[in-house]
């Protein structure tokens, strides 16, 4: 029930809603003072939020400056959340990455490189979903495909958010006999990973962060970056305002 109600909250104050709720209601109500204040404040909400130069700020401030992989120490364990794969289109013979491929091939070469010597992923199959696979399966037959050996790929598939991603993972390393003393390395999102850490270190997981998947870039000061808008710099802070709803609900029912 909570996962659903967190996804219907995130819908409502997603920018675009906003957005559209104030221009809709400023057209119905257009011979009124008021209703020409609501337009306005809409029309006014869609310029800032498809700036790209006001959105990467944003991201710019919001994510955490990302690791070389040289100053990670040698580990045991990997762990990465899902969230990377389009799980709405259905094969069986390959995997469809959406953005945030990085979890996954960064914790790949992390393991090439030795800083890690197994990979847990956790992550099921989300909300409605159209494919019946969980996405821990997913991301597994993408890594024994690399030539990986399956006896260092765990999946802990059952989880449908981030609380339960922390709180399924330490049950899965109680239940293999794993200790779950030892520190792990998380490997999420940037965007994600305040309420991921957060979560695993409620359930009193000790982990390393390894943030990837960065959606800021380098500040740009040419014309397209300062005036044009971008459809894109709308999603951008749709992810942020999420989040950030996320991170406070989390904190309010104390899965962080």
């Amino acid at each position: 029930m909570f996962f659903y109600l967190s996804q219907f909250l995130s819908f409502l104050a997603m920018p675009l809603t906003i957005v559209l709720i104030l221009i809709l209601s400023g057209t119905i109500f257009l011979k009124r003072k008021w209703g020409k204040k609501l337009l306005w404040a809409g029309v006014g909400l869609l310029f800032f939020f498809t700036n790209p130069f006001l959105s990467n700020l944003a991201l710019l401030a919001w994510e955490p400056d990302f690791k070389s992989f040289e100053e990670i120490e040698n580990h045991e364990i990997g762990i990465v959340l899902t969230g990377v794969t389009n799980l709405s289109k259905t094969a069986y013979d390959r995997t469809f990455f959406n953005k945030g491929a990085d979890r996954i091939t960064h914790a790949l070469q992390l393991y090439r490189m030795g800083k890690i010597k197994k990979i847990l992923i956790t992550g099921g199959t989300g909300l409605n979903p159209v494919n019946p696979q969980s996405e821990a399966e997913l991301l597994k037959r993408f890594l024994i495909m690399t030539g990986m050996p399956e006896s260092d790929i765990l999946i802990e598939d059952q989880s449908k958010n981030t609380a339960q991603n922390a709180q399924f993972t330490k049950a899965f390393l109680e239940k293999n006999g794993i200790s779950t003393d030892q520190e792990f390395v998380l490997i999420t999102s940037a965007f994600h990973m305040t309420r991921a850490k957060g979560c695993f270190d409620k359930v009193g997981l000790k982990t390393v962060t390894f943030p990837v998947d960065y959606y800021s870039h380098e500040v740009k000061y040419d014309i397209p970056a300062l005036i044009f808008p971008d459809a894109d710099s709308i999603s951008y802070w749709h992810k942020l305002v999420k989040e950030w709803i996320g991170i406070t609900v989390y904190s309010l029912v104390g899965y962080m």
